[in-house]
């Protein structure tokens, strides 16, 4: 096949450093149009950006350019670099080491969206560590209580 092709549906999650709530209200929209650009930059289509004060979700179908785990290094790299830049209160902002990845098909794409765009609704009634827990165990996912969270 002289070129290549691909279409991979994805949903990453990952935390703030520690789950500090940088990710408030008045960064948080600057913070995913900044993460969006890069994501599309890097060859991401369909991207939607969402979360919480402590973490963030983004749909997108992956790079066929760049491997998840250097796509990811990449948009955690850049925009800890711009949060920094939003005020002396955010020197000490970074990402966690670690993510969470699921394959999403075409078919669910519409409802992981919306999922994402109701984040705030609903982290009222469950925290971003129960969140994670169940998408890791629905998914199929084993994890180390000891090893998820830093």
């Amino acid at each position: 096949m002289p070129q290549s092709l691909c279409k991979l549906g994805a949903h990453l999650i990952f935390s703030t450093k520690g789950r500090q709530p940088f990710l408030d209200e008045q960064i948080s929209p600057r913070v995913y149009d900044y993460m969006a650009k890069i994501l599309l930059n890097i060859g991401c289509k369909s991207v939607t950006l969402g979360g919480h004060v402590d973490h963030i979700h983004i749909l997108c179908n992956l790079s066929k350019s760049e491997a998840p785990m250097k796509l990811i290094e990449i948009v955690k790299k850049e925009s800890s670099k711009f949060v920094k830049t939003l005020g002396p209160e955010f020197q000490d902002f970074y990402w966690q080491t670690g993510y969470a990845i699921f394959g999403v098909s075409d078919s669910h794409f519409d409802s992981v969206r919306l999922y994402i765009h109701r984040q705030h609704e609903h982290h009222r009634k469950e925290s971003f560590q129960e969140e994670l827990r169940r998408l890791l165990t629905n998914a199929g996912i084993e994890f180390d209580e000891a090893f998820l969270w830093d």
